[in-house]
This record gives C-alpha cells, sequence and structure tokens, in this order.
C-alpha cells in the first residue's frame, strides 16, 4: 500500500505551539514532532500508562534537541511560586507571544467536559495577560481562548503531570542557523537508534516496559479487557498521536533518504490507526491482534536506521 501523509487535525500540541511561535519560518509540525526523538519506540509507563513513543522518553527531553536540530535557541523559565510565575508571564506576554507548558488538561475548562485533573500534559501560547483571564492561542481547536487566572494557574502549576516543573515557559525564540528539514531530520538519527536500543537517562517505574514487550503486555491489557481507563486513554488519545507521529516520521525519514525505515514507519502508522474503530467498538482481539504485530516491528525499525 501506497503511504499517503496525513493532513489534519490531532494531538500535536507543543509542536504547533512552537510551529505558533517559530512563525513564517518555521518547518513543518511533522519535522518538529520528528525531531523530538519521541516517535522512536514505544513505551508501557509502570506496567499501567501506554504510548506509542519511545521508552523512557517525554516531551520535555525533547524540546532543546528538536530546536537544536531545526536551528533554533529559546530561554526557558520555570519554577518559583505562584505569584511569581503570573508575573513572569504577564511581563513576557506584554512584549510577545510566549509558549506555555507543560499543562494539566482537566482544569482548562474551555475545553468541554474537563471538570478537574485527568493526567494530560498541554501546551499553548500565551498572547496577553490581565487582572482576570490569560487569553491564548490553544492548538487543541480553541483559538483566541479566555481562561481564567485561577483556572490557568491551577493547570500551569501541573501537579498531576508526571515529567517536567511547575510553572515552565519559554521565550526570545532567535533563529541561529538556516537548516533543511532533511538536514534536520538526518542530524537525529542517532538519536532515533538510541532510544529504538531503549537506553534512556530516565529511572523507569517498576513495571515499565518499551517496544516490543510493551506491544506484547498491551495486547494482554486489552485482552483482559482494557479496563482501569486503558480503552478511553487509547481511544481518545494514545492511537490518534501515536499513529499521526508514525506517518509522519515515515514522511520525514523518506524526505532524509532513509526509504526502508520510512516503509517500516508507514507501517506501523498503519497499525496503530488501525487499532481505533475495533477499539472504540469493543472488537479488542482485532486490537490485540495489531498490536503483535507491531511488536518486532521496532528491532525492524532500528536495524534499518543503522
Amino acid at each position: 500500500m501506497r503511504h499517503l501523509p496525513y493532513v489534519g487535525s490531532g494531538p500535536y500540541c507543543y509542536a504547533n505551539s512552537f510551529a505558533m511561535l517559530l512563525g513564517e519560518e518555521s518547518p513543518s509540525t511533522a519535522v518538529i514532532e520528528v525531531a523530538t526523538g519521541g516517535p522512536f519506540g514505544m513505551q508501557l509507563i509502570g506496567g499501567t500508562t501506554v504510548f506509542f513513543d519511545a521508552y523512557g522518553w517525554n516531551p520535555e527531553l525533547g524540546f532543546d534537541q528538536a530546536l537544536e536540530a531545526i536551528g533554533w535557541t529559546s530561554t526557558v523559565s520555570r519554577g518559583g511560586d505562584a505569584d511569581e510565575a503570573l508575573a513572569r508571564l504577564a511581563s513576557a506576554a506584554a512584549k510577545g507571544p510566549v509558549w506555555v507548558g507543560s499543562l494539566e488538561m482537566g482544569h482548562l475548562h474551555h475545553h468541554p467536559e474537563m471538570t478537574g485533573p485527568i493526567g494530560a500534559d498541554h501546551f499553548v501560547v500565551v498572547l496577553d495577560v490581565n487582572d482576570v483571564r490569560v487569553l491564548v492561542h490553544d492548538p487543541h481547536g480553541y483559538p483566541y481562548a479566555e481562561v481564567p487566572i485561577s483556572d490557568f494557574m491551577a493547570a500551569w502549576r501541573a501537579e498531576t503531570v508526571n515529567y517536567g516543573e511547575p510553572y515552565t515557559m519559554r521565550t526570545d525564540f532567535t533563529r541561529v542557523a538556516e537548516v533543511a528539514d532533511a538536514d534536520a531530520i538526518r542530524s537525529i538519527i542517532p538519536t532515533a537508534i538510541r532510544r529504538l536500543s531503549m537506553r534512556t537517562e530516565l529511572e523507569m517505574p517498576p513495571g515499565s516496559l518499551g517496544n516490543g514487550e510493551a506491544a506484547e503486555r498491551v495486547a494482554q491489557m486489552i485482552e483482559a479487557g482494557a479496563g482501569d481507563g486503558l480503552r478511553e486513554h487509547l481511544i481518545y488519545f494514545a492511537i490518534r498521536v501515536g499513529a499521526r507521529r508514525l506517518s509522519d516520521t515515515a514522511d520525514c525519514l523518506l524526505l532524509a533518504g532513509y526509504p526502508e525505515s520510512a516503509q517500516v514507519a508507514a507501517a506501523q502508522a498503519r497499525l496503530v490507526g488501525s487499532m481505533q474503530y475495533p477499539m472504540v467498538v469493543g472488537d479488542l482481539p482485532a486490537a490485540a491482534a495489531a498490536l503483535r504485530e507491531l511488536a518486532p516491528s521496532y528491532d525492524r525499525l532500528r536495524a534499518a536506521l543503522t
């Protein structure tokens, strides 16, 4: 089957937020996403939470790498108490848009059905701050959303996000080199191989698995009923972003001159995407079968890149 690049909506909040800040000189969101190193693997964290991204990886680990690969820098600030953070944000927003996150999405009540923390990270671009609200471009589909100060600060504290520090933001985005998209992707191939080899700088919780072992274990969890929120996590987030990332990875690898690797990534994208309908309608054996077919592909991708 011929691979067709995907264009459409999806939970690409940090890549979309970066693209907004970088403006006309931004590469595609596909290049930004792949340059983080995130798409290269699968992980089951602590035996409970599955993501179609690299073992031991989280977005915070990939941001500086992605910016370096595409030829940009930024200034990061984080921490402090809430009043200090809000003052810092207001001062920065008065000079220009600010990249902010991670945020706990469940506290952002302009998202329908969000009533409290759900452990989901999110990123936005802040445009303005006044005494009552924070004005944001929310890449989840909400331009010029007005978020009450109390909601925004609760989200920005990110107590229920399992990585990063509270009150993190980036400013002063500066282009320091002109880098072709293909060169940006070539520069992160060593990182991709390292991620697929499951070498990580993080200490993972007991019960964590990666790549093929993660796929097999998640298949078993699905066959056992996909309870404890696994079904919802997969159909609302993990499958959507996982298939999109892998589709973009195939496009980027082909652009960078890795056709065999691109074919493997495209096959991975189709397998992950094929899980959506079965998981929604309850055909759990079909979803589990897709995962078992996916399991050996991580070794194939690593071999092809090597």
